[in-house]
């Protein structure tokens, strides 16, 4: 008999750096893969209908994860253009750059998306406060991995 279980887990590798370049804080987090985003997996496995992930953003919203949340609690900015999209084996790598005055304040959330408003948020996290001031800048580096169980 064969038994074969899918995981599907994600990582969310933050970099934030002075003006200078300096790294102030590095952290990772897990999130969750949100009930629209194992929808949106499901469809893309059918066809490529559904637009793939294209934009990341940051909040300062502090509501635990939930499966069905569509969108951050509180959005710092706007949602950013995604810099890269990288496929490896199993695993897909999604890398976002806010640079100096965007998404600014007391970050606390963040979630990966399939447009710049609206559309649909694969995954979502909540981590202890980064503060991110107006000169600095902050990398996302988002790596979903499916692997069997």
């Amino acid at each position: 008999m064969i038994n074969e279980n899918l995981k599907l887990s994600g990582q969310l590798g933050i970099v934030l750096r002075d003006k200078d370049g300096n790294i102030k804080e590095e952290r990772t987090e897990k999130n969750l893969v949100v009930t629209a985003g194992l929808n949106f997996i499901a469809s893309r496995m059918k066809d490529a209908s559904a637009t793939a992930m294209t934009h990341m953003a940051l909040g300062s919203g502090t509501t635990t994860e939930a499966a069905g949340q569509t969108d951050l609690v509180t959005l710092l900015g706007s949602r950013e253009a995604l810099d890269s999209t990288t496929v490896t084996a199993n695993a897909v790598a999604y890398v976002a750059s806010f640079e100096a005055g965007d998404a600014t304040g007391a970050v606390t959330e963040a979630g990966i998306f399939n447009a710049s408003t609206g559309g649909t948020m694969l995954c979502r996290v909540k981590f202890d406060v980064v503060n991110k001031a107006a000169d600095d800048t902050m990398t996302v580096t988002w790596t979903i991995t499916l692997a069997a169980s």
